[in-house]
């Protein structure tokens, strides 16, 4: 299936984020979440992890917090403040969540270079699966 194109705002700068412009160059990994959430919570420190540790030029990691499911829109900043360095756009309500089908936070999803959902993890998948599909696109040399 191929993934909805789509153009978000960052939470903490005044640009915008286009999918179509990183289609063709890199696998992408989003992943949905709200502050509020305990399974963010315990997702998003080894997401967090990953990203500053990685060394691969060719994966866009960005998060996407949905304001449409979110108790105070000021507490996601708190949180991309408090436990996130890496990019984080910030959805239209519930836009692209719904968008990509999504059924709960957090919700991991895997692009492929062709632009193809390869990948689509739930609150209970353990991030090691993620991992395990992008691999497939860098195999160890």
């Amino acid at each position: 299936m191929k993934a909805p194109l789509f153009e978000l705002p960052y939470l903490d700068r005044d640009e915008s984020f286009k999918l179509e412009d990183v289609i063709g160059e890199k696998v992408v990994i989003l992943t949905f979440w709200v502050s509020w959430c305990p399974d963010c919570s315990r997702d998003m420190p080894k997401k967090e992890q990953f990203y500053k540790t990685m060394r691969n030029d060719n994966i866009e990691m960005l998060t996407i917090n949905v304001p449409g499911r979110e108790r105070d829109e000021g507490e996601a900043e708190k949180f991309q403040d408090q436990f996130l360095t890496q990019p984080t756009l910030k959805d239209r309500g519930t836009e692209v969540y719904d968008l990509f089908e999504c059924e709960s936070v957090p919700t991991t999803v895997v692009i492929d270079l062709e632009g193809n959902i390869v990948g689509k993890f739930g609150d209970q998948d353990d991030f090691v699966e993620v991992i395990k599909i992008v691999g497939d696109y860098f195999p160890a040399r």
